[in-house]
């Protein structure tokens, strides 16, 4: 049963993690691979409004990507965008990456070895991993403009999308922990959290939506005691 304080709270959780930017051009897409064919969708939109010359989808498979897209994410990708009209010579595919830093680590790497001149990055994600790719990025590719993107759809259509409103809260939740805990590994940039966001994150903990966490040693969710200290 999902109360109105889980609601409020997943909300909360839902309009932190999106960062809000202005669109504009950029030198290039990068579409983070996932289940969320959407990506695809909103990369292509963008290139037919002019925002970006070249699209790159990066993305191997998952143990939840495995079955739905055999191929790999990022050539499931590409085959959406072709669908849809892009050229070939528009795209690139980096196949590899299975974890959001890889993605930004290959893509760049794919990229210069293209000989593509980069200055900003269009990067488009699913909509609750938006400030997640935005820090991760910031670490792994500090100097390029990055302007996040995913496909405009408020929390409710994010719901009625995915089928599942308890997964949806679980998966907001796990990307909440990891803008606490991946500063101190060193996998992104430190993102300010305030206080309302990370009381609504810890009232979810509380209440079982945490299917996506990591855990420490202990069985315990690394960041929550760090924010309780």
């Amino acid at each position: 049963m999902i109360s109105t304080q889980d609601w409020a709270d997943t909300r909360r959780l839902w309009e932190y993690h999106q960062m809000g930017h202005t669109l504009q051009p950029c030198s290039v897409a990068v579409g983070l691979g996932s289940h969320d064919l959407g990506v695809a969708d909103t990369a292509v939109d963008l290139y037919e409004r002019g925002m970006t010359p070249l699209l790159v989808f990066s993305g191997a498979t998952s143990p939840t990507t495995r079955e739905r897209m055999p191929r790999g994410e990022a050539v499931h990708y590409r085959e959406r965008a072709l669908e849809l009209g892009v050229p070939s010579s528009a795209v690139l595919v980096e196949p590899r990456a299975r974890n959001t830093g890889e993605n930004i680590l290959f893509s760049r790497k794919l990229l210069e070895e293209a000989g593509v001149d980069v200055s900003s990055v269009l990067l488009i994600s699913k909509p609750y991993e938006e400030r997640r790719a935005y820090a991760t990025a910031r670490k792994l590719w500090p100097e390029v403009e990055i302007i996040s993107a995913s496909s405009p759809m408020t929390l409710n259509e994010y719901v009625d999308s995915i089928g599942d409103v308890r997964l949806v809260i679980d998966m907001l939740v796990g990307a909440l922990q990891r803008l606490l805990i991946y500063p101190e590994q060193g996998f992104m940039v430190r993102q300010q959290v305030p206080n309302d966001v990370i009381d609504a994150y810890e009232r979810l903990c509380e209440r079982g939506f945490t299917s996506r966490l990591m855990r420490d040693s202990q069985g315990q969710d690394q960041a929550l005691s760090q924010t309780r200290r």
